[in-house]
C-alpha cells in the first residue's frame, strides 16, 4: 500500500437529504478528485473537488456506510450520516478505487486500540475547528496489519446502515449498489487486483498509463493475463473496451469477444459494407465512445480482419489517426495458436497487416515464467516454443512416457488436438462407470443468451457426474489449498446431491454452485450458475489455453498447427506431472513468418531500452 490510495479520480454524484429522506440538493461531477485528508484536529475527511470548482466539499469519515459490491466495475457508494449526504462513485479505475476504499478502512480501523487518538485541547480552546487540511501519511505496516485483523474479525466494512433506510427509486447505475448487503471488509484485502506486479510488468503498466499503443508478448505462464487484469483495473471502465479473440479468453479477463464488439461479424463483407453496417448500429456508438481498446490473444486475430476494424474505427470516429485515435493494448504470443484459416488459404497474422506498424508504438516481452519453477523444464519449453528440439530434449520428453503420475485415483487428463476427440473420450469413460448419474443444469440469467454463454464459458450448461468421474476445477476457490482453475480431482461421493471431490492438491472438498458473469456487446451482463467442474478424462489443446494442469498426458501425433505442441506441453506444471506418448521431434515446429517477426521484435525491444518512452517510435 502506498500514498496512491489517498486519491481517486472518477465520476461523483453527491445527494443531500433531509430528515424525511427527501433529496434537498444534488451535485453531479462527470470527473472529480476525491482525497483522504486530516484537518488540524487530526480528524479524517474525504475532500471532493474539481478543477473548475473554487470550493471543495469535505465529509467526515465517521459513522459511514460503504457499499462496494461493484467496486470491480469502478462503482461504489458512501453514505455520510453526519452530513446526511450520499456519494455515488462511478467510472473509477477499479484498481485505484479498491486502493482508495482499502485506505479508508486502514485509516479508520488501523490505529492501535490501546493508544486512542486524543485531539488537541489547546486547539479546541483557541476555537480552531479543524479547518486546515493536510494529506494523510502513507499506511504503515502496523496499520495495515491491525486493519487486516479487524477485516477478518468484523462482519462488515463500516457501521451498519440504519434500519429505517429510505426506499426510493434510483437510476439504473446506482440501484444495485444501494440495495446490496454491506460486504465483508476482507474482500478489500483478498482482492486479486491488489497483488504486486513484477518490475517488468510495472514498466508495461506505466507505459499504458502514459497513453502509448503497445503490444506485449511472452511465453506461456509469464503472467500475460494477470498483467492484462491489472491494466484493466487501472483504466476508467466507461471508456475502456476489453476484448479477446476467443470467448474463453474474453471471459478470463472480464471482457467480450472482439467480433462481438467490432460489429462486422466475421468481416466477410467488403470494406465499404463493413463501414456502413457499423455506422448504423450500436457498435458504432461503442466505437465512438471508447478511448482504450484491449485485445487479448491477438495471435488468433486474422491480419485482414485487423485491417478492416482499423479502417472501420477511423471511418466511424471521423479521424485519420490509427484506429481513430483509440489507444491500443494488444497481448498475445504468436508462437502459440494461429488464426483460424481455410485449408487452401495461407495464414495471415496480425503483424502482417497494413495497420500493425502504424498502430503499435512500443513492444514488450515478459520473460519471467511463473507457471513452472523447474528451470530445466522452462528451458525445454523455450526451445520447443521456437521449434528447436535437440536430441537431449527428445530423450527427456520420451522418458516421461514411463512415468506414473496418477495419485489417489486421479487419472491424467489426455490433451487432444481435436475437440470432438476429447468429447468422445469423456462420454465413453463416463458411460463405463457404474452407479447413478447426477445431472446438474446451469441457471442462466437469460436463456436466449445460451449460445454465447456456451461459447465464452468453459463451464457446461449440462453437467453429468458419477462417483469415479474424473473432473477438473474451473474456478479459483482456495488458492492456498491448491483449489485453482485447472486442478484435477475425482468424484468420491455425493452429499445432499452435491459432489464431493478428492483433489490432488487438497483433501476432499464439497463443490458447490458458483457464478460466472460475462459482458455482451450492448454492455449488459449475463451470468451462469453451475457446479464449477468439467469432465477431465480428456481436454482439447485449444480449450486448455490459460490453464495450468497438475496431471496431464498427451499424444502429439495428430497436431496440425504450428505451436500446438508447445501449447500442450506448456500446460503442464512440471516434468513430474507430465506424460508424453510416442514423442517425435517432427511434431514440433514454429511458423517461419513468426520466427522472422520475433527476430525483428527483439531488435525493436533493444531500441526501446535506448530511446526514452516519451519518444514515438515507428518501426518498419
Amino acid at each position: 500500500m502506498n500514498g496512491d490510495g489517498c486519491y481517486l479520480t472518477c465520476g461523483v454524484v453527491m445527494e443531500w437529504t433531509n430528515s424525511q429522506g427527501s433529496i434537498v440538493r444534488k451535485v453531479n461531477h462527470r470527473t472529480a478528485t476525491c482525497r483522504i485528508i486530516r484537518n488540524s484536529l487530526q480528524q479524517l475527511l474525504i475532500e471532493v473537488g474539481t478543477e473548475k470548482s473554487n470550493s471543495n466539499v469535505k465529509f467526515h469519515l465517521q459513522d459511514i456506510s460503504l457499499f462496494n459490491r461493484f467496486m470491480g466495475e469502478g462503482k461504489a457508494t458512501i453514505k455520510f450520516k453526519l452530513e446526511k449526504c450520499t456519494l455515488y462513485l462511478s467510472n473509477a479505475p477499479a484498481g485505484q478505487l479498491i486502493n482508495f476504499l482499502k485506505m479508508i478502512f486502514i485509516k479508520m480501523h488501523g490505529k492501535d486500540d490501546d493508544k486512542p487518538f486524543i485531539n488537541s485541547i489547546k486547539e479546541k480552546l483557541l476555537g480552531n475547528q479543524g479547518t486546515y487540511a493536510e494529506d494523510i501519511s502513507p499506511a504503515s505496516i502496523a496499520e495495515i496489519k491491525r486493519a487486516k485483523e479487524k477485516a477478518v474479525s468484523r462482519s462488515t466494512i463500516t457501521t451498519p446502515s440504519p434500519s429505517n433506510v429510505r426506499k426510493r427509486k434510483l437510476n439504473a447505475e446506482n440501484t444495485a449498489s444501494l440495495s446490496a448487503k454491506i460486504p465483508k471488509a476482507k474482500k478489500l484485502f483478498n482482492n486479486p487486483t491488489l497483488q504486486e506486479t513484477t518490475e517488468e510488468q510495472s514498466r508495461i503498466l506505466q507505459c499504458v498509463l502514459s497513453g502509448k499503443n503497445i503490444f506485449f508478448t511472452g511465453s506461456a505462464g509469464t503472467g500475460k493475463s494477470f498483467l492484462l487484469k491489472k491494466i484493466v483495473s487501472a483504466l476508467p471502465p466507461d471508456v475502456t473496451m476489453v476484448t479477446a479473440s476467443t470467448g474463453v479468453a474474453a471471459c478470463h479477463i472480464g471482457g467480450i469477444t472482439l467480433h462481438q464488439f467490432a460489429g462486422i461479424g466475421l468481416g466477410m463483407g467488403t470494406m465499404e459494407r463493413c463501414k456502413q453496417i457499423v455506422s448504423k448500429s450500436v457498435a458504432g456508438t461503442n466505437w465512438r465512445k471508447i478511448k482504450h481498446l484491449i485485445i487479448d490473444e491477438i495471435s488468433m486475430v486474422d491480419g485482414d480482419y485487423f485491417d478492416k476494424i482499423e479502417a472501420v474505427a477511423r471511418f466511424v470516429r471521423n479521424s485519420e489517426k490509427p484506429f481513430g485515435g483509440i489507444q491500443l493494448i494488444l497481448c498475445g504470443d504468436f508462437f502459440q495458436l494461429p488464426p483460424v484459416s481455410k485449408r487452401d488459404e495461407k495464414v495471415k497474422f496480425c503483424f502482417q497487416s497494413q495497420a500493425w506498424n502504424k498502430c503499435i508504438h512500443i513492444n514488450f516481452e515478459l520473460r519471467t515464467v511463473h507457471r513452472q519453477t523447474d528451470q530445466k523444464f522452462i528451458n525445454i519449453l523455450n526451445k520447443v516454443r521456437v521449434g528447436q528440439v535437440t536430441d537431449e530434449i527428445s530423450e527427456v520428453l520420451k522418458s516421461t512416457s514411463k512415468q506414473k503420475i496418477e495419485i489417489g485415483g486421479i487419472l491424467a487428463t489426455r490433451l487432444c488436438s481435436h475437440i470432438n476427440e476429447a468429447n468422445e473420450i469423456n462420454e465413453t469413460q463416463l458411460n463405463k462407470l457404474s452407479g447413478i448419474s447426477k445431472v446438474y443444469m446451469a441457471q442462466n440469467s437469460d436463456e436466449s443468451m445460451m449460445k454465447i454463454l456456451d461459447q465464452q464459458l468453459s463451464v457446461p450448461n449440462k453437467l453429468i457426474l458419477k462417483v469415479g468421474a474424473q473432473v477438473m476445477l474451473l474456478k479459483n476457490l482456495n488458492v492456498n489449498k491448491g483449489l485453482v482453475n485447472g486442478a484435477r480431482g475425482v468424484v468420491v461421493q455425493f452429499e445432499d446431491d452435491i459432489p464431493v471431490v478428492h483433489f490432488r492438491t487438497s483433501s476432499n472438498y464439497k463443490v458447490k454452485m458458483e457464478k460466472w458473469s460475462i459482458k455482451v456487446a450492448g454492455g449488459a451482463i449475463v451470468y451462469r450458475k453451475q457446479i464449477p467442474l468439467k469432465l477431465a478424462w480428456a481436454f482439447s489443446i485449444h480449450k486448455s489455453q490459460g490453464l495450468t494442469l497438475d496431471c496431464v498426458e498427451m499424444s502429439l501425433a495428430r497436431v496440425f498447427d504450428a505451436g500446438q505442441a508447445y501449447v500442450a506441453l506448456s500446460r503442464a506444471q512440471s516434468l513430474q506431472t507430465l506424460r508424453v506418448l510416442d514423442f517425435s521431434a517432427q511434431q514440433v515446429w514454429a511458423n517461419k513468418e513468426v520466427l522472422n517477426f520475433y527476430k525483428k521484435f527483439q531488435k525493436q525491444i533493444e531500441l526501446t531500452k535506448i530511446i526514452p518512452l516519451g519518444k514515438k517510435l515507428n518501426f518498419v
